[in-house]
């Protein structure tokens, strides 16, 4: 049952989703929800925790990304029926809470899939190049429906580190789940926000195009190159933002 805990504190929309996010994902860790068990609906979920459906669209996708819960479409949300145990090494999001922190994981991140995108690009599959062009085109299309497209830009990545054939890639990405994907919200309330968000969204769906292109391509070092402009690119808006809030 959905009614044991708190209302959450109503907070500006991101915190909102990583506390509703932390919640669910407490009850599917003690097996409050079970391997197999249908969550809530969106509406049961918002009532008792306060938040819109935009919130809790957000937090479900963060889960799916994590591979804790999977949704069938027209049926509902469900526990995945195997959920990994916790390992030594986790980013959870309450050590996202600054800029300072989310640099270091994409700095973190451009160590490791500037590599995986090299391997890929040298052993990557038909089959796989279809999985991230699939993975590019949901993203394409959660963008044009205003959502934030966590999901989909993570299994973008994951989907490169399979294609490594090391499985050490992803275990380690999956491990870490939509963490690696920071998603800087905008106010949702106002259509320029939205359209900026966009924006910014296909100008990283953009950037997947081209990591794509070279793994296509079978071409290594146009790979590595890729990944790095695009990880490097996000690393720079938030350096650059660090810098702004520093100056006011």
């Amino acid at each position: 049952m959905l009614n044991e805990d708190p209302v959450l504190p109503r907070r500006r929309p991101r915190t909102l989703a990583q506390v509703l996010v932390g919640a669910l994902e407490e009850r599917i860790r003690d097996g409050r929800l079970g391997p197999g068990e249908k969550l809530p609906t969106e509406a049961a979920i918002m009532g008792e925790f306060g938040v819109s459906r935009t919130v809790v669209r957000e937090a479900i996708s963060r889960l799916q990304a994590a591979g804790l819960v999977s949704t069938r479409h027209g049926v509902g949300t469900f526990v995945s029926e195997r959920i990994a145990e916790d390992t030594g090494f986790r980013i959870a999001p309450e050590q996202l809470g600054t800029l300072n922190d989310v640099i270091a994981l994409l700095e973190l991140r451009i160590g490791l899939e500037t590599e995986a995108a090299a391997l890929a690009a040298q052993r990557r599959t038909e089959d796989e190049l279809q999985a991230m062009r699939q993975a590019i085109e949901a993203m394409e299309a959660a963008i044009a429906s205003g959502e934030d497209a966590v999901a989909p830009d993570f299994q973008f990545h994951l989907e490169i580190a399979k294609a490594t054939h090391n499985p050490h890639y992803v275990q380690l990405l999956s491990t870490l789940g939509s963490t690696v994907i920071p998603r800087a919200r905008l106010d949702e309330e106002h259509p320029e926000a939205v359209q900026r968000r966009q924006t910014f969204l296909r100008r990283v769906n953009g950037e997947h195009e081209s990591i794509l292109d070279a793994i296509g391509a079978g071409d290594p070092e146009a790979a590595r190159a890729a990944m790095r402009t695009h990880l490097s690119n996000s690393r720079e808006r938030r350096r650059r933002s660090l810098v702004a809030s520093s100056a006011d």
